[in-house]
């Protein structure tokens, strides 16, 4: 994605860096736009670093600290001048902020920017929500989809995120969530987990996509886009009617790109 750069106008407002991730900008770039249209509809000046790359997860969740301190060094500096630090995923906002200070907690110098930037990292949702405590507006009618919401492990435990993303839709587009049964259970994603214990996972994400259609909404929602891709996998393998978007797109009402999963000539029909 390109870099977006400040001009002398926005000099007075919040300076973000929006940390973009790997599966947005590889898979999902209209997340990374509405992100930005969301902050900077919200009074924020917002920049993406060119330089950034992954947060370091893939390494760290195995073991493998040495390459995940290596991420975390090339990381922080590039966001460290910033008021904040804000991304479109709970799992990425939560390894700055809280295992970048465990993995360089023996390096003094490297530890005390660690816990700086870690207090000025937030997951978009509860940024806005919480942060920065948007008004309620309109982004435009939103049509006749009813939604239902997957709340992913990595924001719902290490960040709390839960009650931000619902206040915001309904506030943004009047959305009131279906709620389907064990939000709060993992969609068996979790990294790695998903390839070292295939069938396990397969069945978590079978159980979770059988909850999101039993709430009978056209549409589950979700701010994690690791979740997001493998419930919307199953649901491609399952020809399920289900679509799956991420919660930034609605919120900017950005609904152009088809549903998650499915090609681009329709929103509905799920890629083979």
């Amino acid at each position: 994605m390109a870099n977006i750069g400040m001009t002398t106008s926005q000099m007075n407002k919040p300076s973000v860096g929006l940390f973009v991730t790997c599966l947005v900008d590889t898979f999902r770039p209209s997340v990374g736009f509405a992100s930005i249209k969301l902050l900077e509809d919200a009074g924020c000046q917002v920049t993406i670093p060119e330089q950034q790359t992954c947060c370091g997860q893939p390494g760290y969740n195995p073991g493998d600290y040495e390459s995940a301190a290596k991420v975390a060094k090339h990381t922080i500096p590039l966001f460290l001048d910033f008021d904040y630090l804000v991304a479109p995923s709970g799992s990425c906002a939560g390894m700055i902020k809280h295992h970048y200070p465990k993995l360089l907690k023996d390096e003094p110098e490297w530890y005390d920017k660690a816990k700086k930037l870690s207090e000025k990292t937030f997951e978009l949702t509860s940024f806005l929500h919480d942060v920065l405590q948007v008004k309620p507006k309109s982004t435009g009618t939103v049509s006749s989809e009813t939604y239902t919401f997957h709340d992913s492990c990595a924001g719902l435990r290490e960040l709390n995120i839960k009650d931000q993303p619902r206040s915001l839709l309904k506030s943004f587009n009047n959305i009131e969530i279906e709620e389907l049964q064990n939000t709060d259970e993992c969609c068996g994603f979790g990294g790695t987990f998903c390839a070292k214990m295939p069938h396990i996972s397969d069945a978590m994400v079978t159980d979770k996509l059988l909850a999101a259609e039993a709430t009978g909404a056209t549409t589950l929602l979700g701010g994690d886009m690791g979740c997001l891709l493998n419930i919307a996998g199953k649901a491609s393998r399952q020809e399920s009617n289900l679509k799956v978007r991420h919660v930034a797109e609605v919120l900017a009402g950005q609904l152009d790109a088809p549903a998650i999963g499915c090609a681009l000539t329709s929103t509905k029909e799920p890629i083979k």
